[in-house]
């Protein structure tokens, strides 16, 4: 089964693959839905003119095995839904929105698949809170509990040299944080990564490119007038930078508090904390058109 979703003027290919399916198939397409909006959000339009989404079940529930590739005028997105996936699980789900966010970013060398997870990995909640989805103290309780992962070992060789799970995905991470708020600081909360990472995009940065990091961090720079991307990455490309994530906590106002954390809007740079998620910074998008048609196909799409 087949579907089309139209959002931002892109178009969205759904095939949901045969299977014993215990939620229903507009429960589906509302979770794809979600995540489109979300991205669409967060870059003020949908990355790619078109995108070919292929859903396989398995026995169980949850989302699991998302993977995207740039494919015929845009890109290919494979994912495992379980089939007994609860709607209200899935309406929580991640998965798909960070593998959205890879469609709006250029294709990198391999050594520098850190900052195409960790772009992923740290723009995903902030999309889906712009647009509405859930609350700015999820993503903080989830960075402040998770973003230490992504602080390198003194025997680290740097973001481009050392490839472990916690560096590419954490680490890359880690970076687009540190990022945005440098980017804030010096700009005085004018702009962020976010205007950054779009004036990449509106340049024809998406994934059917592929670029060396530094165009990509020169561009980003110049769009936000200051040289962030370009300096951070000198810094933590070939060493491991340490970073004091408590002391940056506690300028953010972000506060440990039993299994969450509380939001101090008296810190000095709880400002910046606040534009980091704010929908005020993503500028409106077209709603997305309900799903124009529906039908059966088999026609076999292969990846590029």
């Amino acid at each position: 089964m087949t579907s089309t979703l139209v959002i931002s003027g892109s178009r969205i290919d759904v095939t949901i693959e045969s299977g014993d399916w215990k939620i229903s198939h507009d429960d589906i397409i509302h979770w794809v839905k979600l995540a489109g909006e979300a991205v669409a959000t967060y870059y003020g339009k949908y990355p790619v003119p078109h995108v070919t989404l292929r859903i396989s079940p398995y026995d169980g529930s949850g989302v699991r095995h998302g993977m995207t590739w740039p494919h015929q005028g845009g890109g290919l997105i494979k994912i495992g839904l379980g089939t007994q996936t609860p709607p209200a699980e899935l309406n929580d789900e991640w998965m798909l929105t960070h593998e959205m966010v890879h469609l709006s970013f250029p294709s990198l060398a391999d050594e520098h698949h850190w900052m195409e997870e960790g772009l992923a990995t740290y723009v995903e909640p902030i999309a889906r809170i712009q647009a509405g989805q859930m609350p700015a103290i999820q993503m903080w309780t989830d960075l402040a509990r998770d973003m230490r992962k992504g602080v390198p070992s003194p025997d680290e060789k740097g973001l481009d040299n050392t490839h472990t799970w916690a560096s590419t995905y954490w680490g890359g991470a880690l970076f687009c944080f540190l990022a945005d708020v440098r980017i804030r600081e010096q700009t005085h909360n004018k702009m962020g990564l976010q205007d950054a990472l779009r004036g990449i995009l509106n340049a024809g940065g998406d994934i059917r490119e592929d670029w060396d990091i530094e165009r990509a961090f020169e561009l980003g720079d110049k769009t936000v007038g200051v040289a962030v991307l370009t300096s951070l990455y000198s810094k933590m490309k070939n060493d491991p930078m340490p970073v004091d994530l408590p002391a940056m906590w506690k300028q953010l106002g972000v506060e440990p508090e039993g299994k969450t954390v509380h939001l101090n809007d008296e810190a000095p740079l709880a400002a910046i904390r606040r534009a980091l998620t704010s929908p005020d910074t993503a500028k409106p998008v077209q709603q997305s058109g309900a799903h124009a048609a529906t039908h059966r196909n088999k026609r076999h799409r292969v990846s590029v």
